[in-house]
């Protein structure tokens, strides 16, 4: 007979923390994470900086338990609801072998990891199998003196340099040698489109704790967690069909001009004639946008946009966004300001 006072993951479930800078590639992941056959069933919770949650409505359709965390870093104003989440999962035990928990990209993975050593009730439930941080290494050098991009790699037990096709090799090597002088034993995958073997990140069983300390000394303690007060979210929902050519020409002109202060640019949109929805995603100046599954009968057609970066002037790409709507076919109505 297996003691489980000796052997506590024998009875409790896993946890991946899965971090990693805005726009490296974390929903991707996560959505190959729910698709792999691996035959776990995974619960997952999702955090968003912001006041609309667009990564959830992401991810794909799935039979998991999947939780929202909106308008707060998970490392700081909802960190008692994360441990609310987590309490309410337990109820459901037998629903799901595997918690997975998608940070957002503003996220100090420190206070998240320190929630499965110094919350009694969290303890005696989960155990933290590891923190797995995805690397964009396209865009990584912009963010690089970022306290949160430097913490979120030194704290990973598997680290994930995504978007290899957008590089070079020799420009991959420096970025893993940078790395490896940050984190020496976590080990680093390279990836398109966030795909990596299941056995990369699940039932890793990776996270030292004392590793951790040795990062951070006093990362058991209670210290807040500050960050950069420059950067913002701004979240734009509105009504209406969309014109897809003036979407595009909008973009085509803010981008190269407000690209370098647009860390993150995702959203969701009914465009005009379309009966599919239009996800859409950016970092910097790359975009990215492709129809989605059809609108459902049972859900309002609207637009959510939701920027992140540094120096946004919102009343601005407001306006920019309104004059966007489709004309000769109903006024928009703006839903939330």
């Amino acid at each position: 007979m297996v003691n489980t006072l000796d052997n506590p993951t024998k009875s409790t479930v896993p946890v991946t923390v899965l971090t990693g800078y805005l726009g490296a590639g974390k929903t991707t992941l996560l959505n190959h994470i729910l698709t792999y056959e691996h035959g776990k069933k995974v619960a997952v919770i999702v955090n968003e900086f912001g006041e609309i949650g667009i990564d959830n409505q992401l991810v794909v359709s799935t039979d998991e338990e999947i939780f929202e965390m909106n308008n707060g870093c998970i490392c700081c104003t909802v960190r008692g609801d994360l441990v609310r989440i987590i309490d309410k999962l337990m109820r459901r035990r037998d629903k799901f072998d595997h918690l997975v928990i998608e940070t957002t990209g503003l996220a100090d993975p420190a206070p998240v990891i320190q929630t499965f050593f110094v919350d009694e009730d969290v303890k005696l439930h989960t155990h933290l199998d590891a923190v797995v941080t995805v690397v964009d290494a396209k865009h990584i050098q912009l963010h690089w003196d970022a306290d949160e991009a430097q913490e979120q790699i030194a704290f990973a037990d598997t680290i994930l340099i995504n978007k290899t096709d957008l590089v070079t090799v020799a420009e991959l090597d420096e970025l893993e040698r940078k790395i490896r002088s940050m984190n020496a034993i976590a080990k680093i995958h390279r990836t398109e489109n966030a795909q990596v073997n299941m056995d990369a990140v699940l039932e890793v069983g990776g996270f030292d704790l004392s590793h951790a300390l040795t990062i951070d000394p006093d990362f058991l303690g209670e210290e807040a967690h500050v960050h950069d007060e420059s950067v913002k979210s701004v979240a734009l929902v509105l009504s209406g069909a969309m014109d897809i050519n003036k979407i595009n020409d909008w973009l085509s002109d803010l981008l190269p001009n407000q690209g370098p202060n647009i860390f993150r640019m995702k959203g969701i949109l009914n465009i005009h004639g379309q009966k599919n929805r239009f996800v859409f995603q950016g970092v910097h100046m790359l975009f990215d946008g492709k129809p989605d599954r059809e609108w459902r009968v049972d859900e309002q057609r609207k637009n959510e946009l939701v920027f992140i970066g540094r120096d946004l002037d919102e009343t601005k790409l407001r306006a920019d966004f309104t004059k966007c709507l489709a004309t000769g076919i109903g006024f928009g109505q703006i839903l939330r300001s």
